[in-house]
């Protein structure tokens, strides 16, 4: 879809459809006032008539209003004005959106964009709005026979901004929205195929794709020869019980001089997760083809930052894998000898996204990263913890993890941080090797980044959980395209380029 930025009266406005907002009880906006002095009252009548009370959400397709240039005028409820806030902006939004979408307007000029939000500045406001509007319209079909279209989608949304010292922020906003949008919808279709499709090879297949429409970004793979060279046996040992090898793909981003150190991300791959030898239950087993999620975050990030070509130097790793029972497969009670030279005491081969990133983060130690962010599906107790609202982010540097929190307030793809003590450490003590791969149940999020965290001494390093943030279950199930609003915006930050700088 097609974005613009303009500013303007309503009254002169010449499109299929004007989008105006109504704030409870029946209070015009000001650019809905302008359109009923111009009709002569025609919508504050309606509005008495009780046509609209102008509760959040609430929508009035009008026609043929009288002076008005447009061929419709779109009302849209927007709650108490003084209690607008970012949340139900980008929810009005979203309902605008799927609302022009089946009236057959196929474009539209939308003055919500001028609507005050508490804090939120037009850059904000207009690029949330470009972000709400393609998830509004993602639809995952590529698997059906039978595909249903709009008859007339919307193809066009023109958002009016106050004045035109504003133009400038409002396209950098939109080319902004359009690079998360689009990391955004590669992250979701990736965890949505079904892992009879996506495996480690497909997903590096993918990011092969994505390389070949950029010329500062390029692909390699380690396979599991080279993973047996360097001795990245628990890697190796996750994937034992597959048919599928495993492949760590990394993608390459170079925006800055060679001299520059890298930011270094890597996600968690598992292209499907039984569980293994301690298989999980059969009851929603299906949505474990969502454990690549963390591979699929870094996926539509690189895709992201490829699109707004930010001058500093990136690396994305797609650890892929997948855990698998079999005759092969490795057993509660192994040792496992990392990349790293510690031994690990499996005591469950359902933990075992922290035995494939743990020689994933030893691997990276070879570019000297400026920091080190992984993300992972990682344990069903940060679900417990936080929900679906929040990622979670744990991290031995402080400012490293208050840069990641200030991005998913700044995204509006919020996380929280959890504490990563060294009392937690000792959770993890086994008689048999340097440590278990599993804590317990007690704060198993803390102990399984403690487990990482032993990874990662080298360099400043967080790590997010997104079990409850990176998919929804149920009868709505599928991927959220979450964390890439959030880690977009942290490279946003780290390169200089948010709006106004």
């Amino acid at each position: 879809m097609e974005f613009n930025v303009k500013s303007g009266s309503p009254e002169k406005q010449r499109s299929a459809c004007i989008v105006v907002g109504v704030f409870e009880p029946r209070r015009l906006s000001p650019a809905a006032e302008q359109l009923d002095t111009v009709s002569d009252g025609y919508i504050s009548n309606l509005l008495r008539r009780g046509d609209l009370e102008g509760k959040a959400g609430q929508m009035l397709l009008l026609h043929n209003v009288p002076n008005i240039l447009s061929e419709r005028v779109l009302l849209v409820g927007c709650g108490k004005e003084r209690e607008l806030d970012e949340r139900q902006y980008k929810q009005i939004i979203s309902k605008t959106i799927a609302n022009l979408n089946e009236t057959g307007s196929m474009e539209a000029i939308c003055f919500l964009s001028e609507l005050h939000v508490k804090g939120r500045d037009t850059y904000w406001k207009v690029r949330q709005a470009v972000e709400a509007a393609h998830s509004s319209l993602y639809t995952f079909n590529q698997l059906k026979t039978k595909k249903e279209e709009p008859r007339r989608p919307l193809r066009k949304l023109v958002f009016n901004v106050p004045t035109r010292r504003e133009l400038n922020l409002g396209e950098r906003a939109i080319n902004h929205g359009l690079a998360v949008s689009k990391g955004v919808h590669l992250c979701r279709d990736a965890g949505n195929m079904p892992p009879n499709i996506c495996n480690p090879e497909w997903l590096a297949e993918q990011a092969e794709n994505v390389a070949e429409n950029y010329t500062n970004l390029r692909v390699e793979r380690v396979e599991r020869e080279q993973m047996a060279e360097l001795g990245m046996n628990a890697y190796l040992a996750v994937s034992q019980g597959s048919a599928n090898p495993p492949v760590m793909t990394l993608m390459h981003y170079q925006g800055a001089s060679d001299d520059k150190a890298p930011i270094v991300l890597v996600g968690k791959g598992l292209t499907f997760d039984s569980g293994g030898i301690s298989i999980k239950p059969s009851e929603a087993m299906d949505e474990m083809k969502y454990d690549m999620g963390g591979a699929a975050g870094v996926l539509g990030t690189m895709q992201a930052l490829a699109e707004l070509q930010l001058p500093i130097n990136v690396i994305g790793v797609l650890a892929g894998c997948e855990n698998m029972p079999d005759g092969k497969a490795y057993r509660p009670g192994d040792v496992l000898t990392t990349m790293s030279g510690q031994t690990v005491e499996v005591l469950n081969t359902d933990a075992e996204g922290r035995l494939v990133l743990c020689d994933a983060l030893t691997y990276v130690e070879r570019f000297n990263p400026e920091s080190v962010v992984d993300l992972a599906t990682l344990t069903g107790a940060c679900v417990i913890a936080l929900g679906a609202h929040a990622s979670a982010v744990l991290s031995s540097h402080n400012p490293l993890a208050h840069e990641l929190i200030n991005a998913g307030e700044q995204s509006s793809d919020r996380a929280w941080r959890l504490p990563l003590w060294d009392e937690y450490q000792d959770m993890l003590d086994s008689p048999f090797a340097d440590m278990t791969n599993l804590g317990g149940r007690p704060a198993g999020t803390i102990t399984a980044a403690c487990f990482l965290s032993r990874f990662t001494k080298k360099y400043q390093w967080a790590h997010m959980d997104i079990a409850g943030t990176a998919w929804q279950g149920g009868k709505n199930k599928g991927s959220t395209g979450r964390p890439v609003p959030l880690l977009t915006q942290f490279l946003l930050s780290r390169a200089g380029a948010e709006a106004g700088e």
